[in-house]
């Protein structure tokens, strides 16, 4: 395979020659980024000509040297990058490990060490981080990883995001979550872990670290829930004929029949209400969220088609003005500015009113329909 490992340091002089060394060993191909070091760090890597080294004048975080690494990696033409903590506690040995599982597979892959948390000697606050990774990882790409946060993995360099939105420590959440929305498969790979405490230099900030990592997880969040759940769920229906869709998805689902019943419901709702332009999106949203069958929302939630607009809007307003009175049609038959603003109120009200019987009907009787169809077929 062509690649390289990649060694971001910072300050971390007690274990960087080792760490190197280790390396050094299974690969001539190493790009070190010296991200703004104080300490001896500059001294030591002038003891290996054979590096790529590259200095940077400022301590920016892990992440800005994470980007400009993979910049270096790409421009010295390797295919892949695998990178190693420089504070000792990863085992170069296992850089094996990763090129092995990579040549088995047939597309792009992204790999991180899976490492032992159960272990002696793991600190509590990284053992609690880890399990707050691998849960936001999970809702936000509905992959299941037991090690999000290692920062022992092996990049495809042409496979992954070329820019970048952070450069500290939540870098590695963005890759790995952006990486897997592009349809870069993410495995891991059980590796070794060293904690030293003599040895170990930790650069995380709790407070601020967990904040940031807090507001990208939930911006991913948004992203995933509005975006990249209803985009690739409209990709996978458009892969299929109408037939195949209904069969597989609708007819045949592993869904239960309350399930299917809150599907349809969901999707009735939103596409009878006045939610205009955000049917779509706002369904499979939530359909996701409460893990609905999104094909049976998705198509419930096309009620309201261009023939059934003016009933509803008719049907709505008639039904509104039995709360907030106000008139149905306007006076002379002409719909103007003043008209829409008197009786949107008017015109809200009744959709919503439509919308909640409406699906609440529907919901109900997929399930008796169901029942009744599972009491025929035995």
């Amino acid at each position: 395979m062509n690649y390289c490992v990649l060694i971001p340091t910072y300050n971390n002089a007690k274990t960087l020659a080792r760490v190197v060394e280790g390396v050094l060993q299974h690969t001539p191909n190493v790009i070190v980024v010296n991200d703004g070091a104080t300490d001896e760090t500059g001294v030591i890597l002038a003891q290996y000509p054979e590096l790529t080294v590259i200095h940077l004048p400022q301590n920016k975080g892990k992440g800005n040297a994470l980007r400009i690494g993979f910049e270096k990696a790409r421009e010295l033409g390797y295919e892949y990058a695998i990178t190693i903590d420089s504070d000792g506690q990863h085992y170069p040995d296992d850089i094996p490990l990763f090129i092995e599982a990579a040549k088995e597979e047939t597309a792009p892959v992204l790999l991180v060490g899976n490492r032992n948390m159960a272990q002696e000697g793991v600190p509590k606050k990284s053992s609690f981080g880890h399990k707050f990774s691998n849960f936001w990882f999970h809702l936000e790409t509905g992959v299941r990883l037991p090690d999000t946060q290692s920062g022992y993995r092996l990049y495809p360099l042409e496979a992954i995001p070329k820019k970048y939105y952070t450069e500290k420590f939540e870098f590695e959440i963005e890759v790995l979550v952006r990486s897997s929305w592009r349809g870069v498969t993410v495995k891991n790979v059980p590796i070794r872990v060293l904690y030293k405490a003599e040895e170990r230099v930790s650069h995380f900030r709790p407070l601020r670290d967990f904040a940031r990592i807090s507001i990208l997880n939930s911006v991913l969040v948004l992203i995933a829930l509005f975006y990249i759940k209803p985009r690739d769920f409209i990709r996978e229906a458009r892969k299929k004929s109408l037939k195949q869709f209904v069969k597989e998805n609708i007819l045949e689902s592993d869904s239960s029949h309350k399930v299917k019943a809150y599907s349809v419901a969901l999707g009735a709702f939103f596409g009878l209400s006045p939610f205009w332009g955000l049917q779509t999106v706002l369904t499979i949203s939530l359909a996701v969220f409460f893990k609905l069958n999104k094909a049976l929302a998705f198509v419930f939630s096309n009620l309201s088609i261009p023939p059934m607009i003016p009933v509803l809007l008719l049907s709505s307003l008639k039904v509104g003005s039995w709360f907030v009175g106000g008139s149905v049609l306007p006076e002379g038959g002409e719909v103007t500015k003043e008209y829409i603003l008197n009786n949107l109120l008017q015109y809200v009200i009744g959709s919503l009113v439509i919308a909640v019987s409406i699906s609440a009907l529907l919901g109900v009787l997929t399930y008796l329909g169901l029942k009744i169809r599972d009491r025929r077929g035995n």
